[in-house]
């Protein structure tokens, strides 16, 4: 297959015989000096086994997504090659942020404290650029650099705001609480919105009944327990 684009921990993957694209789940984590990190722009280390571990937990809130109405790329996978077959679309270089409570890069920005609740949630898009530290960026802004057109920065935001309940309540199930996520979006030759990339422990935070925040290879590690039952 040929490599269309290789990221922090996927690849994506064109079979140019049928022209599927594929993404490539690595068992490369995000973070710093060997401490896992979701919310991190560097790669923070390997663990043996994540890909796919990654992979089979995305491929459950995937088919959860589409059993809800929310349209999104996952077309199928092959869990052993770590492959996920998705539609072919264009996906700009955003991430779409919710937050549930203050955490992270947020409380470093604005000064806050950790925990402070958003009733209802507060949401952020951010360009993807790892030079420039990955700014807020406006949908007039987006529309300016030719990464979305008229009305697909509300559009995606409605779509995103649905992952964001659907993910509540099944994490919820599993005694976690959604602190926040980031998710990408793309779109189709008509303009639709799909969600796009990925769906596991690699794009959100949570919290755990003993109030700990468990990183995104423990996390992952349980989740899969929960689903393999």
């Amino acid at each position: 297959m040929k490599t269309l684009y290789t990221g922090k921990t996927k690849n994506v993957l064109l079979d140019e015989t049928t022209g599927i694209v594929h993404l490539f789940f690595k068992d490369d984590a995000t973070g710093e000096n060997g401490v896992f990190d979701p919310g991190s722009n560097t790669v923070g280390g390997s663990v043996e086994g994540k890909g796919i571990v990654g992979l089979t937990v995305s491929k459950h809130f995937f088919e959860l997504m589409e059993k809800n109405g929310i349209p999104t790329h996952y077309l199928g996978s092959e869990i052993e090659k770590g492959l996920m077959m998705v539609r072919k679309l264009t996906v700009p270089k955003l991430e779409f942020v919710v937050r549930y409570y203050t955490a992270g890069s947020m409380c470093r920005r604005f000064t806050l404290p950790e925990g402070i609740p958003f009733d209802p949630p507060y949401a952020e898009v951010t360009l993807k650029d790892d030079a420039q530290g990955d700014p807020l960026i406006s949908e007039r802004l987006c529309i300016m650099k030719g990464l979305l057109k008229e009305g697909q920065y509300d559009e995606a935001l409605s779509v995103v705001y649905r992952v964001g309940e659907v993910l509540k309540k099944e994490l919820a199930s599993m005694n976690l609480t959604l602190i926040d996520f980031k998710i990408e979006v793309g779109y189709d030759e008509n303009g639709k919105i799909y969600v796009a990339d990925e769906i596991t422990p690699d794009i959100w935070r949570v919290k755990d009944e003993n109030g700990n925040i468990p990183n995104q290879i423990d996390c992952a590690k349980m989740i899969l327990e929960k689903i393999s039952k």
